[in-house]
């Protein structure tokens, strides 16, 4: 089964346009690689946290701040598919 992935966001802060457009890159990116990308509002105050499996790739918290979109699709590409390649998003 392909990979789930869950943005959980903090709805009091507002982070919800940013957690959807991330998804919406993730889908766009990972298309054939992924089985969803789940947006859920959390509980805690201030939490960013991207999971893949229930495992977490990213913590806002532990990150100090939130990654640009080539860094999250690196995070997921090392887990859902390492060989493939992200074009311009790839590090070189």
């Amino acid at each position: 089964m392909k990979p789930a992935i869950t943005i959980e966001y903090c709805p009091k802060c507002h982070w919800l346009l940013r957690a959807a457009y991330m998804a919406q890159e993730l889908l766009t990116t990972f298309e054939g690689d992924i089985q969803s990308v789940t947006l859920q509002p959390s509980e805690v105050g201030g939490r960013y946290i991207v999971c893949i499996n229930g495992n977490t790739i990213f913590d806002r918290k532990v990150f100090g701040g939130f990654p640009e979109i080539k860094e999250l699709k690196q995070l997921v590409r090392d887990v859902v598919n390492p060989d493939k390649n992200l074009g311009h998003s790839d590090k070189h």
